[in-house]
């Protein structure tokens, strides 16, 4: 199966134009993600997440990434990861990484359930984003502690993110705004979390919010973040953290956090909204054709013309820098 796998991804690849290093590389000379996101943290830019569900989405990812030469990683939530299989997900992800030497790293998102959690990370995760952050504060340190200190025996390797604050959850379209300023993580709090449990990465609720609003979708809102929170954490914790839900987020806010401390950036509804909206458009045009690899470019272009876009947002200062600087 993940032979299999990784012959037909390889095809696809080069089908879709894209050049890389031979296979016999293997990234034997590759940053860890670890590095990656350190690196990223300390020239103030940001490192785009991007959830896929298909090799589409992947393939796009991947494509965008390459292109503007930035490290990139592909997230699979539990329902993601049920549709796509665990292992072959990571066989995929493995195989494009070692094929075309390229730094594109796969994270089990928001897995909720330790069973969950150990079995991305058997199959080769990168890193598990580990959210009990329903639970009160301290059951989350508990959980998420006890969650670090297993992964960590069976994979020295993988990062481990913790989630606390509330953030919303689905992300889908919303009729309204659910209220999320009681839940708003503290800088003190987050202190005590990340110094408790031992986690890699932090994720706090700083004004984001999973999914869009129909408002946002027509173009007559944008989420706003709050900047003094975000740069209070940092301050107080010196994390890498990351900013999940931001699809919809205002253009000077995504800025304006990643220069207040912001590391990675959660990119989920934007993309999906990008896959419908470019089916829609190929079945319009092509309304007899049934055949999958014809009728399916166009939601390939559509989801990375949206990756490309927050890229560049996301890696501003990296990509405007002098090369060699």
């Amino acid at each position: 199966m993940e032979a299999a796998a990784r012959d037909g991804i390889g095809r696809l690849a080069r089908s879709a134009g894209w050049r890389g290093r031979p296979a016999e590389t293997k990234g034997d000379n590759m940053q860890t993600l670890r590095k990656v996101l350190e690196e990223a943290d300390a020239k103030g830019v940001a490192v785009g997440h991007f959830n896929v569900a298909d090799l589409v989405t992947l393939n796009a990812v991947l494509e965008a990434a390459r292109e503007l030469k930035v490290p990139v990683v592909v997230g699979a939530s539990e329902g993601e990861r049920k549709f796509m299989g665990v292992r072959q997900v990571a066989a995929v992800v493995k195989s494009l990484r070692e094929e075309y030497d390229f730094p594109i790293f796969l994270n089990a998102d928001h897995t909720h359930s330790l069973e969950s959690a150990i079995e991305a990370a058997k199959a080769g995760f990168d890193w598990v984003v580990f959210d009990v952050s329903t639970l009160p504060f301290a059951e989350n340190v508990r959980e998420t502690k006890n969650a670090v200190e297993t992964l960590k025996k069976l994979r020295p390797d993988i990062l481990v993110e913790g989630e606390i604050g509330d953030i919303g959850s689905g992300s889908e379209i919303h009729d309204k705004a659910p209220d999320l300023q009681k839940g708003l993580t503290s800088p003190a709090q987050a202190k005590e979390f990340l110094e408790a449990t031992g986690i890699d990465t932090l994720a706090p609720a700083v004004g984001n919010m999973h999914g869009m609003l129909k408002s946002m979708v027509a173009g007559g809102a944008r989420k706003h973040l709050d900047i003094e929170r975000i740069r209070a954490i940092k301050t107080e914790t010196h994390a890498l953290m990351t900013l999940h839900g931001g699809s919809g987020t205002d253009d000077h806010d995504f800025l304006e956090a990643i220069s207040a401390g912001m590391t990675v950036v959660h990119i989920n509804t934007e993309v999906r909204l990008a896959w419908r909206h470019g089916l829609d458009a190929a079945l319009a045009k092509e309304s007899q054709e049934i055949v999958p690899y014809k009728l399916l470019p166009p939601v390939g272009d559509a989801v990375k013309q949206v990756v490309s876009a927050r890229l560049k947002l996301f890696n501003e200062g990296r990509l405007s820098r002098p090369a060699g600087v």
